[in-house]
């Protein structure tokens, strides 16, 4: 099944999409069909990951995890409904059981997608991500259906998907979606797409323009999973690094630290001590 990608490549519209888009649109059509008004979500959340190093978004991230994509369905369960009130517990209970029991689609839309637009809402900024994942793997979603939420969703709802990506699709089929987050720079997006589905299925060369984009942008490159292993004896990785670093040099301006830490895990002998981050 062929999807249209709504999903916006320009800065500026993918930041338009979230956080304000979950509130403001009244309903959104079902791209897929052409018919039928989508309920929209609630007010957007913040993204687990976007947070400086060492420190998390409260509520967001499951004790002994990274991300939500490393955590398992039981992990996050246990956590999102340990922070819930009664009301929101009870709504995600019943839109995992409705998830479960109706995985396909039904109709123009089926019923689990309409509780992924309504998380926000129903289940408030701090746990959103997480009952969207929660959701999808209720629904067992596959590629095409993770597709179809992706390019017809809000920003929360595509990075809900990346999250989701690393358990529900075992191969390179879910690359596109992937792809599509890297060109946007919505540093939330960005997080969610480097996770431990793009280092288990982008090639070399996306790889390495996946990092320059977290340097770039300012997504700390903790959220890049795999990093470590990814950028050991990258020598090509490295130039691009110290070209970048000379860019920023001749312009004026400091090399983020950041820079330094992945062009050490490259060749750790040769390389020099970072200087002061960038604060600029």
């Amino acid at each position: 099944m062929t999807h249209p990608r709504t999903s916006p490549a320009t800065p500026g519209a993918d930041t338009a999409a979230d956080p304000l888009t979950d509130h403001a649109a009244a309903t959104r059509t079902d791209h897929a069909t052409g018919t039928g008004p989508r309920p929209a979500a609630g007010p957007s959340d913040p993204a687990p990951g976007t947070t400086s190093p060492g420190t998390t978004s409260p509520g967001t991230t499951p004790p002994g995890t990274t991300t939500l994509a490393a955590a398992t369905p039981a992990e996050l369960r246990d956590h999102v409904t340990a922070g819930l009130d009664d009301p929101a517990r009870g709504w995600l209970r019943r839109a995992l059981d409705e998830a479960a029991a109706h995985p396909g689609t039904h109709g123009p839309i089926s019923v689990w997608e309409l509780r992924i637009a309504e998380a926000g809402r129903r289940c408030g900024p701090e746990h959103a991500d997480a009952a969207r994942v929660l959701i999808l793997h209720a629904a067992r979603a596959d590629a095409e259906a993770l597709s179809r939420v992706y390019y017809q969703g809000t920003g929360a709802e595509r990075r809900a998907v990346l999250y989701a990506l690393p358990h529900l699709v075992p191969g390179p089929e879910g690359l596109p979606l992937v792809e599509d987050a890297l060109r946007t720079n919505d540093t939330r997006l960005l997080t969610a797409a480097v996770g431990p589905y793009a280092a288990r299925h982008l090639d070399a060369h996306q790889w390495r323009h996946a990092v320059l984009k977290c340097l770039f942008t300012g997504v700390p490159v903790d959220a890049v999973a795999d990093l470590d292993r990814r950028a050991e004896g990258d020598t090509e990785l490295a130039r691009m690094l110290t070209d970048y670093a000379a860019e920023r040099t001749a312009a004026g301006r400091t090399v983020p630290a950041d820079l330094h830490r992945v062009l050490t895990l490259t060749d750790p002998p040769a390389t020099p001590s970072a200087p002061a981050a960038d604060h600029g």
